[in-house]
């Protein structure tokens, strides 16, 4: 079944892509073609030379294995490539064993929290709290409570003029200054009143039923702390980029956050949607508004710091796949590595928190599959400047053979990314995991060393507003 948001839904809350001009749908046809038939040529033809040139290949094979350097890298490479392999076995396994859990009905439904954030993004915000409050969750057992962190825009007025269409069924506050997304979070998670908290990030769409089946898990499973929702992106027909990314989306929700949910150990629950059991939040709500990094407040990372503290105490963190949340993401290039930048820097501090406690005795039960998530973590961090040096020995002395390596590399790996969200959504649109990897294999390369060394930085980075947009969001605001 094909849950993309480009297929024709029944869903209320969720926007249909308004309909292309013909001139507006040859471009758009044209520019996609052209993209998907350049990446295709690239890749066949790195292959083809690959056979072309096996000769003097094998002779750079056989002059690199009569050193020791050579003979370290090669069995350096062929030990990461059967690690990656027996990693990638043992997720699958995982998801194969993936079973989601079904919604409970309206009487066992627990009390429920939505806490919306805002932060900078105009209408956006209110088409999120018109989606919640579309929900079918039993309205008196539902508080949706948002907060404006100190906007710069016109995030205010679409807040109140949310509130003045929805009346008592939305709570609307404004923090005196912007103080992140973290103190927004806890401001809500203070003022909640339900058992169960529902994160939604204010760009976002949820369906009419995602709320329901976010908050079921918590009913039917005691051991159940935390619950990620499944991340489709919205704009996914806006620009090539979102278009490119919806089936990497697919690929790390749906396939790795499934095998991660089988072992109750999802490593990060979303900041688009995620569900948190009311004693589980308030057990460690103080260290989490007070966490420091190098000796400074963090300002990021608040979703996977809030997952880790909540893994730390024993409870079990799963992901829910059927329940859907649309969200917002770069549709630019500059945009999407600052989103990469940030989420890489929190990935770096929450790994090192994780190591300090995911090799006790966390909790009942099983913890080696946990464990081997972290380390397939730590592998991807520790791997990240050798990587980058290896790149560049390969680029001034091999360049043809680091070209055609690379892109039949990327050819492999990518084909079971393509192959799964054809089989699970849409074979057309399976295609973009080729364009994807090419792009980020270029230009994307670097942003994990990056990170690393940066991991002390706690800039937002995506979400300030120049002159022009801010003039363009009171114009929209004035015409509506």
């Amino acid at each position: 079944m094909n849950h993309s948001i480009n297929t024709v839904t029944t869903d209320p809350n969720i926007p249909q892509t308004k309909p292309l001009n013909p001139v507006e749908k040859f471009v758009n046809n044209s520019s996609s073609s052209l993209v998907l038939a350049g990446t295709f040529i690239l890749l066949f033809g790195a292959v083809a030379l690959f056979f072309i040139m096996q000769p003097y290949f094998e002779e750079v094979h056989l002059d690199r294995m009569n050193t020791i350097w050579g003979q370290a890298i090669m069995i350096m490479g062929f030990t990461l490539l059967t690690i990656k392999l027996a990693f990638i076995g043992y997720i699958l396994t995982l998801y194969l064993k993936y079973k989601s859990i079904a919604s409970v009905s309206d009487e066992e439904l627990p009390t429920c929290t939505v806490i919306v954030p805002a932060y900078n993004e105009g209408e956006l915000v209110y088409k999120t709290l018109k989606s919640l409050v579309a929900s079918d969750y039993p309205v008196e057992k539902l508080q949706l409570i948002s907060i404006d962190d100190g906007s710069q825009d016109n995030t205010w007025q679409w807040m109140q003029k949310a509130k003045a269409e929805l009346g008592d069924r939305v709570a609307i506050y404004q923090q005196p200054k912007n103080m992140g997304k973290r103190h927004a979070l806890h401001r809500g998670f203070n003022l909640g009143t339900g058992d169960v908290f529902i994160t939604v990030d204010s760009d976002s769409i949820v369906k009419t039923d995602t709320l329901r089946i976010m908050a079921s898990p918590f009913v039917v499973n005691p051991d159940c702390g935390a619950v990620a929702g499944n991340v489709k992106v919205l704009n996914n027909k806006k620009a090539l980029i979102p278009r490119m990314l919806n089936v990497s989306f697919a690929f790390s929700f749906e396939f790795v956050r499934s095998a991660q949910s089988r072992l109750g150990s999802v490593l990060c629950t979303p900041g688009a949607l995620s569900a948190y059991r009311r004693e589980a939040v308030f057990n460690c709500l103080e260290d989490w508004i007070s966490q420091t990094f190098m000796g400074e407040v963090s300002k990021i990372g608040e979703d996977r710091a809030m997952t880790n503290m909540i893994l730390k105490q024993g409870y079990k963190v799963l992901f829910q796949r059927k329940a859907y949340v649309y969200t917002n993401i770069p549709e630019r290039y500059k945009n999407l590595y600052k989103m990469f930048i940030r989420w890489e820097r929190s990935n770096v501090r929450e790994n090192l928190a994780m190591s300090k406690f995911a090799f006790s005795n966390f909790r009942d039960g099983a913890k080696t599959g946990t464990r081997i998530l972290l380390l397939n973590q730590w592998l991807k961090m520790t791997m990240a400047y050798p990587a980058i040096l290896l790149m560049l020995f390969f680029i001034i002395t091999y360049p043809v053979l680091f070209l055609c390596s690379t892109l039949a590399g990327i050819l492999v790996f990518s084909s079971m990314q393509a192959f799964f969200f054809a089989k699970k959504h849409s074979i057309s649109e399976s295609f973009w995991a080729y364009p994807y990897s090419v792009f980020y294999a270029f230009t994307l390369f670097w942003i994990t060393p990056y990170a690393i060394a940066t991991a002390g930085r706690s800039g937002w980075l995506t979400r300030d507003l120049t002159k022009k947009q801010l003039k363009e969001q009171q114009v929209v605001a004035m015409s509506s």
